[in-house]
């Protein structure tokens, strides 16, 4: 069966072609395996909630626009009938009736590993003005005088000593004032006259999202979906998004445009009954400790390959968004993401948590990331706990305040053919992982975590097999290119490496040098590493071992370059890096990790092989180091992302 949606439709209606529905929930109440829901050109200011999923993925229920016509979902609607209160300031008033039980101008971001701001908090709520999201201000004399909004800087928020900076310095605030029945909304349109313009307002927590969990194998496609009052979204709540599978198994998600969540675009999600923020309500443990317990309590209520997951999550265009592109814990297992463009997401600083970046996932347990184009983020990707099977592939990353993440997981995981082309590279908090023919033009870190253990698994299931902290190290360094900087004390290159054995035996022999001990003896030796063939410029240092490698002092001139056909990367590479003869990375070239004794593999356990390069090019011949294996001598431009869908 296939429905229709037309704004000229009515819900009393059969759903056909000639007589369609009004709207898309009187589809999804209608639609079930099997069926389709086309949806013609209009803004559709709803929830849409499907009320069935499919049984299998030959047989789903697809949603997707009309061919070649424009779908927009909204989260907000109208806010009308605007008085001028003095100069630039207007008043409109908003009967609460309309939020239905759930209120954004009366519900703060707050929740777990929520840092800034603690006082005048942010709300859900958001106003636009043509499509522009303002400012929210802590009161009202900063929408009537918003000279007087000094700018600030929070206190310092990581070890690293990064600072939070105040919002924009844009004029453009609203405030409101809720009451019993109503909320009056003030805001400050700098010269703009409100009733000529349209002003819209967050209503809704969701624009495509199902209320229950196993909605599975749902496809939604070629939609635009804006404006929600979607609400932090850390690893130990429900995280919601503007669209998402709740916790369900086998949603393709593909060709949409997502943008102006508050929080996050595109949630892959945690099931909510295995904690919500109980950190922040009730406080008598770690919030490390809450997380953990999520686990457990995911698999007592059957978090398995089986029932979760295996979403896929390509060609879409996400931006605009306060907190994340694409968010998940543990609903991200299993899943492939790629082919998605993701750009200004936690950019506004309106607040800031632990949680931020253009993919932020828990437990991305033989998850394959790739062919995404990710810029202008506060944090590029960040993939946090259990990256067991991980696979981030042929990603361009540039202008992050950081391009990559990997924390507390302990491999195997690979990171292959990608471009970092930020000034910060990424963080290495994670241990068992293989970095293979990647550029890398910023400095990174590389640490231990002590005081932190984390769950790793069965190979290729959910299923625990221990608890370990991360020891740092036991990684691969292959055929990568490493371009130098001037940051002081940064570290660009391997030399961070430096005193690490080259071998498991070398390890094990060190570790029982120390004389009788048990886990103090491990935490006093760095964990083996291998490292060879990697290329070095621009003042890019080499571990200190390592063999077949090139140390050059040439620069690189390493640059990303858009341009109305796509984005090229341009590069300058001495003749000396030709020196550096690299071969065909394989399973058995990374071996096995220490302690998940797991091998570097595909989710189906066959054998791996990187025999393609960024462009999708097989290799030919002599291998060399970088992600691109065309690259010659001398000047290089190379096309390496194409905009996804022709968008």
């Amino acid at each position: 069966m296939i429905y229709h949606v037309a704004k000229t439709g009515s819900d009393q209606n059969a759903g056909t072609r000639e007589h369609p529905f009004l709207t898309i929930q009187r589809a999804a109440d209608a639609a079930a395996a099997g069926d389709s829901v086309v949806v013609h050109e209009g803004v559709y200011r709803e929830w849409v909630k499907p009320k069935n999923g499919g049984k299998s993925p030959d047989l789903r229920i697809t949603y997707m626009a009309a061919e070649r016509e424009k779908v927009v979902i909204k989260g907000s609607e109208q806010a009308k009938g605007w008085e001028r209160v003095e100069k630039d300031v207007w008043k409109t008033t908003i009967d609460r009736s309309i939020f239905q039980g759930y209120d954004p101008f009366c519900t703060k971001i707050d929740g777990d590993w929520m840092v800034a701001p603690r006082e005048n908090m942010i709300h859900t709520a958001a106003v636009y003005l043509n499509g522009k999201a303002l400012f929210e201000a802590p009161s009202l004399d900063k929408v009537l005088h918003p000279e007087r909004w000094e700018k600030s800087v929070y206190e310092t928020w990581d070890r690293r000593e990064e600072k939070l900076l105040d919002p924009d310095a844009s004029l453009l605030r609203w405030y409101a004032e809720v009451g019993a029945r109503t909320t009056t909304l003030y805001a400050n349109f700098q010269g703009t006259d409100p009733n000529q313009a349209l002003v819209e307002f967050n209503v809704r927590k969701a624009c495509f999202f199902p209320e229950r969990a196993g909605i599975d194998y749902i496809t939604v496609r070629g939609f635009e979906m804006a404006q929600a009052a979607t609400p932090w979204a850390p690893p130990t709540a429900k995280q919601w998004g503007i669209l998402g599978p709740n916790w369900s198994k086998g949603w393709i998600i593909e060709q949409n445009i997502i943008h102006d969540s508050k929080c996050s675009g595109i949630s892959l999600g945690k099931e909510e009954t295995t904690g919500d923020n109980d950190f922040t309500k009730y406080g008598q443990k770690p919030g490390y400790q809450y997380q953990m317990e999520a686990v457990f309590k995911a698999l007592a209520i059957g978090w398995s390959k089986e029932k979760i997951g295996s979403h896929i999550v390509r060609n879409n265009v996400v931006y605009d968004c306060g907190q994340n592109g694409v968010v998940g814990h543990m609903g991200s297992a299993f899943c492939e993401i790629c082919g998605n463009e993701i750009f200004r997401i936690g950019t506004r600083h309106e607040f800031y948590g632990h949680e931020l970046g253009g993919i932020k996932l828990h437990a991305a347990i033989d998850t394959y990331v790739h062919d995404n184009y990710v810029h202008d983020c506060t944090l590029g990707m960040w993939f946090d706990w259990q990256a067991q099977g991980l696979r981030v592939s042929a990603n361009i990353f540039e202008h992050n305040n950081r391009d990559l993440f990997v924390e507390v997981s302990h491999g195997p995981y690979l990171v292959d053919n990608n471009i970092f082309a930020s000034a910060y590279a990424f963080d290495n908090a994670a241990q068992g992982g293989a970095y293979v023919h990647n550029l890398v033009c910023g400095f990174l870190n590389h640490y231990p975590v002590l005081n932190r253990a984390t769950p790793y698994h069965v190979p290729h299931s959910t299923l625990p097999a221990g608890t370990v902290p991360v020891y740092g190290g036991d990684d691969r360094w292959l055929q990568n290119i490493f371009i130098g900087g001037k940051e002081a004390g940064k570290h660009y290159g391997t030399a961070e490496y430096n005193g690490s054995p080259t071998s498991l035996e070398a390890y094990v022999e060190q570790v029982r040098a120390l004389g009788y001990g048990d886990l103090e003896q491990f935490e006093r030796v760095r964990q083996p590493v291998d490292i060879e063939g990697n290329v070095y410029l621009n003042g890019a240092r080499a571990f200190e071992t390592e063999k077949n490698n090139c140390v050059s002092d040439a620069d690189g001139n390493a640059k990303i370059v858009r341009g109305g056909d796509g984005v090229y990367l341009e590069i300058e590479l001495p003749r000396e890096v030709l020196s550096v003869k690299g071969e065909c990375i394989t399973s058995a070239r990374l071996g096995m990790t220490r302690i998940t004794e797991a091998r570097f593999d595909r989710p189906d356990g066959g054998d791996l092989k990187i025999d393609t390069d960024l462009a999708g090019n097989a290799f030919q011949g002599a291998v060399i180091a970088g992600p691109l294996q065309q690259l010659h001598v001398g000047k290089n431009r190379v096309k390496i992302w194409h905009t996804p869908c022709g968008r």
